[in-house]
């Protein structure tokens, strides 16, 4: 077991703790230390954006219009859809489009010394962030870049994507590379250093603010009235049920000038993960025995579309958020696949970025391309577009 899977392993199980799935009295303990840690979080997060907000720690304007699309809670709220609308609607509107992320679990190739070498004696500015894509060509794999940023890439034309921790240097080489006029911050709302004109918030309308305690006690990264930030809130994920009235009722609570957009993740298509380009439509699944692979916050959201397009879920299999397969995982996993009757694996397409090449595949492997439509509030995505283009 790697380092990294051991990692997967712990991750999981505070997860477990987290959401009420263990109640041991060990897990109790665990719980409380966890509890009495967020509250050392939660001073420690509000004594920083404090200090942003009375000029003490500067943000940075770097002449170009900053859009910042992030998250209250970690992950599952379905964030690189609408990252992926707005860059291709501003890309399609005229705009230079550059996506900015820090490549969660991305890897740096160069070896130990080189990397050692560079941050003793080289300047900051003189590595470069690494350009997953320039608009034209994609120049990384997934592994240097994270399955995010490489997802994008894939997906958009005329759009770079960076990948850097500092996201003011990857912003100024942006500027300076591609002419860029618009940075789009992938996963920025808690990235203060960088001065965002829009802030754009997801919430994850089946499960809008985790259990409300913040890190390590719940999923929150900022307390609810943090909401305060955003200039537009996105309900993903959503029903159009009236049900969500309440939910916004309590975000205007926290934010009355927000505009609330509601939006849902549609199933386009299906695309064979091995031969991309080749796709199939989603009558495909209708009454065929499925089994589905996935390594993302929310599976139950990706399953359910499977189950409500007509597929029969013979075998489920998930892994921790991010999970990079083994080539010997999925060769077991093919063959469970089989065991239970299985005709078609099924995947996410965020998953399909990081699984290996098999050679020998006795069942063929798809993922389901989704896309975002919106349910309500068009025009205020409208005039959101509007107001980037026309600044």
């Amino acid at each position: 077991m790697t380092l990294r899977e051991i990692g997967e392993h712990i991750e999981q199980y505070f997860i477990e703790i987290i959401r009420e799935r263990r109640k041991a009295p060990f897990d109790s303990f665990v719980k409380g230390i966890l509890f009495v840690a967020s509250r050392f979080y939660l001073r420690a997060i509000n004594t920083r954006i404090w200090l942003y907000d009375n000029r003490v720690i500067r943000n940075r304007a770097i002449g170009c219009l900053v859009v910042s699309i992030g998250n209250l809670t970690c992950g599952g709220t379905g964030k690189t859809p609408i990252v992926e609308i707005f860059a291709r609607t501003l890309s399609q509107k005229g705009r230079r489009v550059a996506v900015l992320s820090r490549g969660y679990r991305s890897r740096d190739k160069r070896g130990f010394f080189e990397k050692l070498k560079k941050r003793l004696f080289s300047k900051k500015m003189e590595v470069p962030p690494r350009v997953v894509s320039d608009g034209k060509n994609l120049l990384h794999d997934s592994i240097t870049a994270g399955d995010e940023p490489y997802m994008l890439a894939s997906n958009l034309k005329n759009v770079a994507v960076l990948v850097d921790k500092d996201r003011v240097k990857s912003g100024l080489y942006a500027i300076d590379e591609f002419g860029t006029d618009v940075l789009i911050l992938d996963d920025g709302f808690q990235y203060l250093r960088l001065k965002a004109h829009i802030n754009i918030v997801l919430v994850d309308s089946t499960s809008p603010f985790d259990n409300h305690h913040v890190l390590p006690r719940g999923l929150m990264r900022e307390p609810i009235e943090h909401l305060l930030r955003a200039d537009y809130v996105f309900l993903t994920k959503s029903d159009g049920s009236p049900r969500l009235r309440h939910l916004k009722e309590f975000i205007r609570k926290h934010n009355h000038r927000a505009e609330i957009i509601e939006c849902c993740h549609k199933p386009k298509y299906l695309e064979d993960v091995f031969d991309r380009g080749r796709r199939f439509p989603l009558e495909t699944l209708q009454g065929k025995k499925l089994a589905s692979i996935s390594a993302i916050a929310n599976p139950a959201s990706f399953e359910g579309f499977l189950e409500d397009l007509g597929g029969d879920l013979v075998l489920k299999r998930h892994y921790a958020d991010h999970h990079r397969y083994r080539q010997q995982e999925m060769i077991d996993f093919i063959n469970d696949a089989k065991a239970a009757g299985a005709e078609l694996i099924v995947t996410t397409e965020k998953d399909a970025v990081r699984m290996p090449r098999l050679d020998r595949r006795d069942i063929d492997i798809q993922f389901l391309r989704v896309e975002i439509d919106i349910l309500s509030g068009r025009e205020n995505f409208d005039q959101c577009i509007s107001r980037i283009c026309f600044v």
